[in-house]
């Protein structure tokens, strides 16, 4: 079964900062969308058409809600689209692991996807995103991310100093160290787990591609890659735990 969780992040600076607040699966027959906890801290408005926080809701398609936030395969840069996540073109992937990779991110809202991270075949931690906080950068460091080249080394750094978000990881080159962006902010508190309980030898990132005609949210995807500690729990916070639903409802 592939699944995402669904965050959601407040208007307004001064509120309850980014959470999760839904989940959205897929068995490969039915798509399922349950709500989380986290939405019932202030604040957030459930979706259009799914008002009822204690529902599960069923369809055969996937919602509108998500099915907007994948580009329309009619679009001429449907293909560079596939291609900028690391998707084979001919041979494009479910709509949730596309979602996954793309974070389902638009300009009109506050909302993005992410897939749970679980272990590998070998029983570690790896991960691909993109790049986040590249429009922030100043303009030496986008002539670096334009100077990047796939599988180069990247290192990851815990930004305490970041007055925004205290749980800001950021992401800088290697040999000439220089801050390029940010590790996406679902990513943040598990990767802040995994640098207390491995030793940083074990945490590699590197470029997995860099999209020199994609726009600043897709142009450099990262690849991270680390063992996987005993007892770590990704995305298990008590935001992320299911409202008891009552009975589903077909959308």
């Amino acid at each position: 079964m592939n699944s995402l969780f669904v965050a959601w992040r407040p208007p307004m600076p001064d509120q309850t900062g980014w959470r999760p607040v839904g989940r959205l699966e897929h068995d490969g027959g039915l798509y399922r969308f349950c709500y989380l906890q986290g939405a019932r801290k202030p604040g957030f408005q459930p979706f259009a058409g799914m008002t009822n926080l204690n529902q599960i809701y069923e369809s055969d398609e996937l919602f509108p809600l998500f099915a907007n936030r994948l580009l329309s395969k009619a679009r001429p840069e449907y293909e560079a689209y596939l291609r900028w996540s690391g998707f084979d073109t001919d041979s494009p992937p479910d709509p949730l692991v596309i979602l996954g990779v793309t974070e389902g991110l638009r300009r009109t809202d506050a909302v993005e996807v992410f897939p749970c991270p679980v272990p590998d075949a070998d029983g570690c931690y790896l991960n691909k995103f993109f790049l986040h906080g590249v429009h922030w950068m100043p303009p030496a460091a986008l002539e670096r991310i334009a100077r990047l080249a796939p599988e180069e080394p990247l290192k990851i750094m815990l930004d305490l100093q970041n007055e925004y978000d205290r749980h800001a990881v950021a992401v800088r080159t290697g040999n000439e160290p220089m801050q390029i962006g940010f590790v996406p902010r679902y990513l943040a508190h598990d990767i802040r787990q995994l640098v207390k309980q491995c030793d940083t030898e074990f945490i590699k990132l590197c470029v997995a591609r860099v999209n020199h005609d994609a726009p600043l949210q897709n142009r450099v995807l990262c690849r991270m890659h680390a063992r996987w500690p005993d007892g770590f729990q990704p995305c298990s916070g008590e935001d992320f735990a299911p409202i008891p639903a009552g009975v589903s409802v077909y959308c």
